[in-house]
């Protein structure tokens, strides 16, 4: 993308742009222009290659919420002054990875590449072109502005052509709505002509929110297992956008031992449960087999530990290490020889995931962190690019199918028809997270630095706690359960009753950023804490290295899950 050329002539370059008006310049497509209107959900834009702000502010100025992806440094700091004015996000991302646009879990209702495509080589188009469109929004127009006309300051320019992107649309399922045709420069330049091209994404374009209805609804099913895969899933695309490790050609790869991790939370409650003097809730058709993940030297082992307390950047020593890695490695199997071979599309060897081993055999660890290393170390688990963004984004739609699902499946069973459990029972059975689980531990935390005589602060108004106090989930529980250190923090009663189950607005997270960072640093200072702190942070948010340690990185990051929060849940602010 020539970054270093932007880099180094941005004052001119942002000169040049800023004497043309975004009026004149996408004239050719106002009829798509998108209408300021006061609704609870402003149309959210993706501006790619957004230089020095000129079109990010117009939209911004349109009540549209920008994001402004610009890879050349000095231009990307000019765009920031201009537009400073108004809440524009800027983000260091470039095509055709868009890493860090891509983490956030968005879907863009406008994506511009202005005077962009021209520098894309041919041989990345095609996945230039994928990642564009899975990052539209049902309805979303991607706007490309074509530049005829080679450079004369040392720019390469690879030649485009309107058929080129027809093409591409056909292949992604995307409507052409407009093609204009070439006209002159703006700037007056004889040897230069620009063409536009509008397209429209009418549905998900994927066909993925089928297939998930079909797994949950159609699939044949002798037990709960291909309804806990994909819940697991589910949550992982929702909670833990950071665990990605690889996304190429149309893939992504999680990490197993993350997979396995939460197969293992979710079944906790259901086989640990004691009703009438019974244990578990069965989970199969078949009465008189078990389940081939609970074991007696992994699972058994484990029945003095809740759900909750298998958590990632928990210390595991001595027997409950070895147990839990028996448990995970016990997990994968039955994953792998369940519903990973039992899920397919079409014909039966036509897989949805894939699980691959470690490219080296792992050891058995006597003492273990749940981190990123070790939920890695057992292998990746591989699926479509696609349907990880399906799970992302609709997760809190397809969620509650899953589960109502499985408490029909469970309620058939004949054991559980026998002993006539109450349907609550299994609904209570299939929370994620206890909500006032690490809430008591955090609330420990501040009064034990309050007996220490540290004066503990509200992080939203500075004002000192009295003994009755709340802890706020940054990120309301409602809408996305997160117990993480980083998302639960020190506020007045009031305070917390006033934001209920709102987020905090980006004026007000920027003003409290000083007493945030604060809390964290007093509040997590020992090795172990801050290692539980920061691998949590590192899964659950977006753009965070895997051995990030900084505080101030784990708040940018914070803030920019908000957003996305915002974006796909419709949450209110606050």
């Amino acid at each position: 993308m020539q970054n270093s050329f932007y880099h180094n002539n941005a004052s001119r370059l942002a000169s040049d742009y800023q004497k043309l008006v975004f009026e004149n310049v996408h004239a050719s497509w106002k009829r798509f222009w998108p209408v300021a209107e006061d609704t609870a959900k402003p149309l959210c834009v993706l501006d790619v290659g957004a230089g020095s702000g000129r079109d990010a502010l117009w939209f911004a100025e349109n009540g549209c919420e920008v994001y402004a992806v610009e890879p050349a440094e000095a231009l990307r700091g000019i765009g920031k002054r201009h537009t400073q004015a108004k809440e524009v996000i800027w983000l260091d991302d470039s095509l055709p990875e868009l890493k860090k646009v891509i983490s956030l879990g968005i879907r863009f209702d406008y994506i511009l590449l202005s005077a962009v495509w021209m520098h894309i080589p041919p041989s990345e188009r095609e996945r230039t072109f994928r990642k564009l469109s899975n990052l539209l929004a049902p309805n979303g127009k991607l706007i490309i502005t074509l530049r005829h006309g080679d450079f004369d300051d040392g720019r390469k320019n690879h030649g485009v052509s309107a058929e080129e992107i027809e093409q591409f649309a056909k292949e992604r399922a995307l409507h052409v709505c407009l093609k204009t045709e070439l006209s002159s420069d703006a700037m007056g330049r004889s040897s230069v002509q620009w063409q536009t091209v509008v397209l429209n994404l009418p549905d998900d374009g994927s066909g993925d929110l089928t297939k998930v209805r079909h797994i949950i609804v159609n699939d044949s099913k002798s037990a709960t297992y291909k309804l806990a895969l994909l819940r697991t899933l589910l949550r992982i695309a929702d909670a833990h956008p950071g665990a990605v490790l690889d996304r190429t050609d149309g893939k992504v790869a999680l990490p197993q031992g993350l997979v396995a991790l939460y197969w293992i939370r979710q079944f906790k409650r259901l086989i640990d449960i004691e009703i009438d003097g019974i244990q578990g809730i069965q989970q199969n058709s078949n009465t008189s087999k078990g389940l081939g993940f609970v074991k007696e030297d992994g699972w058994h082992k484990l029945r003095h530990l809740s759900a909750d307390d298998l958590a990632v950047g928990v210390l595991f020593t001595g027997e409950d290490a070895k147990a839990l890695q028996k448990t995970l490695s016990a997990t994968l199997a039955t994953i792998k020889s369940g519903p990973v071979k039992f899920i397919y599309q079409g014909p039966k060897d036509n897989h949805l995931f894939e699980m691959v081993a470690p490219t080296q055999k792992r050891k058995s660890l006597s003492s273990l962190f749940i981190d990123s290393e070790f939920l890695a170390s057992f292998g990746t688990f591989v699926l479509d690019e696609s349907l990880w963004d399906c799970l992302r984004l609709y997760s809190s739609w397809i969620e509650p199918l899953v589960v109502n699902q499985w408490v029909t499946e469970m309620k058939r069973f004949e054991n559980n028809r026998l002993r006539n459990i109450n349907l609550q029972t299994y609904y209570d059975c299939l929370i994620w997270v206890d909500k006032d689980h690490d809430t008591r531990e955090v609330r420990k935390k501040v009064d034990a630095l309050r007996q220490c005589g540290t004066e503990i602060q509200s992080v939203w108004s500075g004002t000192k706690l009295r003994e009755q106090y709340h802890v706020d989930h940054c990120l309301p529980f409602a809408y996305w359960p997160n117990n993480d250190r980083w998302n639960l923090l020190p506020t007045t009663t009031a305070e917390n009753l006033n934001k209920k189950d709102r987020v905090p607005k980006s004026k007000r997270l920027t003003s409290s950023k000083d007493r945030i960072l604060d809390w964290w640093q007093a509040a997590w200072q020992t090795e172990q804490e801050q290692t539980r702190f920061f691998d949590e942070a590192v899964l659950s948010l977006p753009n965070l290295p895997p051995q990030c340690r900084n505080f101030e990185d784990v708040f940018e990051a914070m803030g920019l899950q908000i957003k996305g929060v915002k974006s796909r849940l419709l949450v209110g602010e606050w």
